[in-house]
């Protein structure tokens, strides 16, 4: 499971760049709402996904709720997936 979470996480760092960076600008200063539309419903299942799946790994893998409360934080800001899978998913493996 902590491979795939992985991946979520990876992908949902990836989809909040792309919403924050390539489909806010596009709505809002060049008028093309489109892509917001489907990055959006991207970003919101891979959040979705990711707070799932870092809730289950840590009941799996008795984590406690600090490091789940540092891994949602993480989804909250930009970067912070990737951080958290460099300083806390690489080496749990």
């Amino acid at each position: 499971m902590l491979k795939i979470f992985r991946l979520i996480a990876i992908l949902e760092g990836v989809s909040f760049l792309l919403l924050f960076g390539l489909g806010m600008p596009l709505k809002y200063k060049g008028g093309i709402p489109e892509p917001n539309i489907y990055i959006g419903y991207a970003h919101g299942f891979l959040f979705i996904g990711y707070v799932v799946l870092a809730l289950l790994l840590t009941i799996e893998k008795k984590w406690g709720l600090k490091k789940f409360i540092i891994l949602f934080s993480a989804s909250l800001l930009p970067f912070g997936t990737f951080y958290i899978d460099k300083k806390y998913l690489k080496h749990s493996a």
